[in-house]
């Protein structure tokens, strides 16, 4: 377990950013194409974190990223080799650019500073997008990764980040899956071995006051 201490060096807000992965309504919102996801979102309080986490950097001065998923109306660009890409095309509400279901979902809120990242193919937020170097010219070092899901794009986001050379932070009531008890199955057995595990709490401490927290997990 990081001391205090580490976890303030970790997440130092001139080489921090946060970063919000697919927290758009057309994914989390009441419109959602995976309603089920949605509502663990919701019902796990995970949105609801995430928005305080978003507001938390806004004060402190933490560089928000928020990754966004679309699909163009002709599919032309989007990867068919996984049988997740092809259910997502026959979803009743398409990711589609311009549209309401790719906006940021309340409750969080995206000022001018932040940077929306688009990918309209692949699993990862960062894995050919323009997120890696955005944060390199940043001087970003650390990333705290929260969103959705805990199934598959938020554990592509922390395995590229650390294979980037980025020291991963994920707050563990900040990201959900499904079924909902997935996702503490997936912290504690695959997440812990390669980022550091926190809590929103604690990160929103460590912003305010560089000694506060009660430490995190890894």
């Amino acid at each position: 377990m990081p001391s205090r201490e580490q976890l303030a060096a970790q997440t130092d807000p001139a080489t921090t950013a946060l970063l919000t992965v697919e927290c758009q309504e057309g994914v989390v919102g009441p419109d959602s194409a995976l309603p089920e996801l949605a509502e663990a979102a919701v019902a796990s309080g995970a949105l609801r974190q995430v928005a305080r986490l978003v507001a938390g950097a806004h004060e402190a001065g933490v560089q928000v990223v928020h990754a966004v998923a679309e699909r163009r109306p002709d599919g032309r660009g989007a990867n068919r080799n996984a049988r997740l890409f092809r259910a997502a095309g026959r979803l009743p509400v398409q990711q589609y650019p311009g549209t309401a279901a790719v906006r940021i979902a309340a409750p969080i809120e995206v000022t001018g500073e932040d940077l929306v990242v688009r990918r309209l193919h692949g699993l990862s937020p960062l894995a050919g997008t323009d997120v890696d170097a955005l944060l390199r010219n940043l001087g970003c070092r650390t990333l705290v990764v929260t969103g959705v899901s805990a199934n598959v794009a938020v554990p592509n986001a922390v395995f590229d980040a650390v294979n980037l050379g980025y020291t991963a932070v994920v707050p563990a009531d900040a990201i959900a899956g499904v079924p909902a008890d997935y996702t503490s199955v997936m912290v504690r057995n695959t997440l812990a071995l390669v980022a550091t595990v926190t809590t929103t709490d604690e990160l929103l401490d460590r912003w305010r006051d560089p000694g506060a927290g009660a430490g995190a997990r890894t």
